[in-house]
């Protein structure tokens, strides 16, 4: 699960200076609000990354505990929460090991696909069982998973894309295969950061993400003692899902796991 280490953790604000955090935020509050969650109670959140929408999540009034695998990436979050000041306590764990001393949270999210670097049945699951644990009786899971109906046929297996710096260029390849057996993609990533006088120096890193479909991904929570409540197309309020669906918002609920097996 060892995913951006050193330079590429710090250059991770960059590849994804575009991407709608508050926005992302804001629709989970609302997803909390409509499912009748606590929308300002203690919020866990899994495979932080820089912590942007930690922060977000702060500004909305939620009391954040935030997790990552990679040190690098909890670097560059603590040190964004202590620019802005946003309160979020963070703590480097493995997500399917998660272990906060006795700590309960009203609201657990794992956004940005990121519950599929996890890429076996058993591991997702012991993922899951992991926020089961921490949630309290009632509480809510939302999290973001890669729909595999879209990305068997719509997946780019060659994407460039640039980025100009005060020092220079800055240059991604990204290289995807996809095993549809195991619904697996892996991602092997070359970046090059280009310097004025024509030196530069290269990065090459590889991630492999699990992908799934709605309803596998409704037994596995099942199988963890959760309840499905929504499923969204992205992070609108729409749960028309189908193969041009590439990212889907779930929201499941905390329930009795003896109720659910009887």
């Amino acid at each position: 699960m060892s995913s951006y280490i050193g330079r590429h953790a710090e250059l991770y604000d960059l590849f994804y200076a575009e991407k709608d955090y508050a926005g992302e935020a804001a629709f989970v509050d609302q997803c909390v609000h409509a499912n009748g969650g606590n929308r300002r109670g203690p919020m866990l959140e899994l495979a932080c990354g820089t912590g942007r929408h930690a922060v977000e999540f702060g500004r909305l009034g939620y009391d954040v505990v935030a997790t990552d695998y990679s040190e690098d990436m909890l670097a560059q979050a603590k040190a964004r929460s202590h620019r802005e000041g946003s309160g979020a306590a963070f703590q480097q764990a493995d997500m399917r090991e998660v272990n906060l001393a006795g700590q309960r949270f009203d609201t657990a999210v794992c956004l940005f696909d990121s519950i599929g670097y996890v890429q076996t049945n058993d591991a997702v699951r012991e993922v899951l069982l992991g926020v089961w644990e921490h949630l309290n009786a009632g509480g809510l899971f939302v999290f973001e998973y890669w729909h595999a109906a879209a990305m068997l046929v719509g997946y780019d297996p060659v994407r460039v894309k640039r980025w100009s710096t005060d020092s220079g260029q800055i240059i991604r390849i990204s290289e995807t295969s996809v095993d549809t057996a195991s619904q697996t993609c892996r991602v092997d990533y070359t970046i090059y950061e280009l310097r004025p006088d024509n030196s530069y120096t290269e990065i090459r890193e590889s991630q492999v993400n699990r992908f799934f479909l709605v309803q596998e991904m409704s037994v596995l929570l099942k199988s963890a003692g959760f309840e499905l409540l929504r499923c969204h197309a992205g992070f609108f309020d729409d749960e028309n899902i189908d193969e041009n669906t590439w990212h889907v918002v779930a929201v499941a609920r905390k329930a009795d796991r003896a109720a659910m097996t009887a």
